[in-house]
């Protein structure tokens, strides 16, 4: 394929729908506004969106109402936000950058990686602070990223989508069994479980001045790595045609995604299929082009992460469950339309 055939064929496939991108821009953060106040507003405590309103506009130290708002909802809602936004962004990443549908940094063993590396520093060094919580975070998702493309590029033949999809699994379920044998070993199963679960309970303004420069550095990398993204998910010969170093693109990408997906699991846990869902969604209403698939994917990652937060506190009230098992309600069931779908070779 010469380039002027490549320039064609990309110029035909990066086809976008501005009216969608605008409306789902606008609608979407609309929704995740009133999300937001609607997971101020709830809990064991309910409270009316005007006391929300001065709590942060006209703080009073002084009363219970204001003290719960301002240091335990706005920062679990705020990491939420972020938390659902890196993860939505990290899955949209793999996906163009490996053209796997199945992609997605729970399923590939980024996040059980980090969760792995979290599980070391618990067993053997006890006090550590969170910034070492983080890096530590950061080291194990690399490290699971590195063991599931070596274990695919070991099989036979070239490293297929299916043949990655699978070495992730194995290789995350492998690095899950390693984490809960030196949890149940080393007797700190009741300090990891948090982890293991995913949740945001724990969440405070710490974690969220720890998550949010890893998160916007790795935001800001992505979207510079937007429209190389756009080409490489047309395919290998296409973007050598056009004049893409691949493989700097993709080095750069999985940086972005161990930076994200490691300062998410550090504070949030193992939050699983928000990078599977969101962006499927998000290509099927606004083209490929991920100048805007990357924006898009972020809004719409924050808003299913905080309403996913605000059902897994409701549902079972005045007790919490598991924000990754409602997000695991509704990714497992589209995991298992995509395997299928991908079997088919649709």
């Amino acid at each position: 394929m010469n380039k002027s055939t490549s320039s064609t064929l990309s110029k035909s496939q990066l086809s976008t729908k501005p009216v969608a991108v605008f409306i789902i821009t606008l609608f979407g953060m609309l929704m995740l506004a009133a999300s937001v106040v609607v997971s101020i507003s709830l809990g064991a405590a309910s409270i009316t969106p005007y006391t929300v309103w001065q709590a942060v506009f006209a703080f009073d130290a002084s009363l219970t109402e204001h003290q719960i708002i301002q240091e335990i909802r706005i920062p679990r809602v705020m990491g939420a936000v972020i938390v659902g936004s890196v993860l939505a962004v990290s899955g949209a990443l793999m996906q163009g950058m490996t053209r796997n549908a199945l992609a997605e940094p729970s399923i590939i063993g980024i996040t059980d990686g980090a969760a792995l590396a979290i599980a070391i520093m618990f067993a053997f060094f006890t006090s550590v602070p969170y910034i070492g919580l983080l890096g530590a975070s950061f080291v194990g998702a690399g490290v699971g990223t590195a063991l599931v493309f070596l274990v695919g590029t070991l099989a036979k033949g070239e490293l297929t989508p299916a043949k990655l999809a699978l070495a992730g699994v194995t290789i995350g379920a492998f690095l899950s069994a390693i984490s809960s044998a030196i949890a149940i070993y080393f007797d700190v199963a009741q300090d990891l479980s948090f982890w293991f679960a995913g949740g945001l309970a724990s969440m405070n303004w710490q974690s969220v001045q720890l998550l949010l420069p890893a998160a916007l550095l790795g935001l800001f990398m992505a979207m510079g790595l937007a429209r190389s993204i756009t080409i490489l998910s047309l395919g290998h010969d296409v973007a050598r045609g056009l004049g893409q170093k691949t493989a700097l693109v993709r080095t750069f990408g999985m940086i972005a995604v161990m930076l994200m997906t490691g300062a998410a699991v550090a504070v949030a846990g193992i939050i699983g299929f928000i990078g599977l869902v969101i962006p499927h969604i998000t290509r099927s209403l606004v083209g490929i082009d991920y100048r805007y698939v990357i924006p898009c994917s972020a809004i719409l990652g924050s808003l299913l992460l905080v309403i996913a937060d605000i059902v897994a506190r409701m549902i079972n009230a005045p007790y919490e469950t598991p924000v990754g098992a409602i997000t695991a309600l509704i990714g497992v069931p589209f995991f298992l339309y995509l395997a299928r779908r991908e079997g088919r070779g649709v």
